[in-house]
């Protein structure tokens, strides 16, 4: 059975935002700027999920601002991450959900990073053999300020490069643009950059540079 409507604006059925929902659940996290926590979203469940299945299908779905948490590092510093609500973390799922298949394959069997079964020890165990065998040597290379400097632009044309969905743009786009709040502070729309944190971060930001 189709759980949408063909009056609606965009493909997006309640059982996509039902699993995104169960997977943000399992992955766990802080509350975002509206302080509403996955406990909290729970106990109205059903209507908070048809809520957000109406405005993403009906294209009227906004996100709020991200919350600007500074995680200290071990080396020393801090990390500052993005904390998006409960309620757009699902939504991010739901695209991530979507994308996902598309743009996995096409990626390098040597890239571990944020991929479904890929991990940290597997790009390791790849090292140790590489070393052992015809490369004796480790190339050690690092993007300064990435996430908060990328392109818009230049990460919807890889976004693009995979899907014409105008949902998955529209939503992108949105999440790309909205501004932050720092304690009582409100930072307005980014033009460029994306806050470390959400869902679909690193989905994209992979994406681009394989693009």
């Amino acid at each position: 059975m189709i759980d949408y409507y063909e009056t609606k604006a965009h493909p997006i059925t309640k059982r996509m935002v039902l699993d995104a929902y169960k997977k943000v659940k399992s992955n766990k996290g802080s509350a975002g700027v509206d302080e509403q926590s996955l406990e909290d979203y729970g106990k109205n469940l059903p209507q908070n999920l048809y809520k957000l299945w109406n405005r993403m299908t009906s294209g009227s779905y906004q996100p709020s601002l991200v919350k600007r948490v500074a995680i200290p590092k071990s080396s020393g510093g801090k990390r500052i991450l993005g904390i998006p609500t409960v309620e757009d973390r699902i939504a991010q799922q739901v695209v991530k959900a979507y994308l996902e298949p598309k743009v996995d394959g096409t990626f390098h069997d040597d890239s571990y990073g944020y991929r479904p079964a890929k991990n940290a020890q597997q790009a390791l165990n790849m090292v140790e053999k590489r070393c052992s065998n015809a490369y004796p040597w480790v190339l050690d290379l690092d993007i300064k300020s990435f996430f908060d400097t990328i392109d818009h632009n230049l990460m919807m044309k890889a976004v693009e490069h995979y899907t014409r969905e105008k949902w998955i743009l529209l939503y992108i786009r949105r999440w790309l643009e909205i501004g932050t709040m720092d304690g009582n502070e409100v930072v307005g729309k980014r033009l460029n950059g994306t806050p470390q944190g959400g869902v679909l971060a690193p989905r994209t930001h992979p994406q681009t540079l394989s693009f």
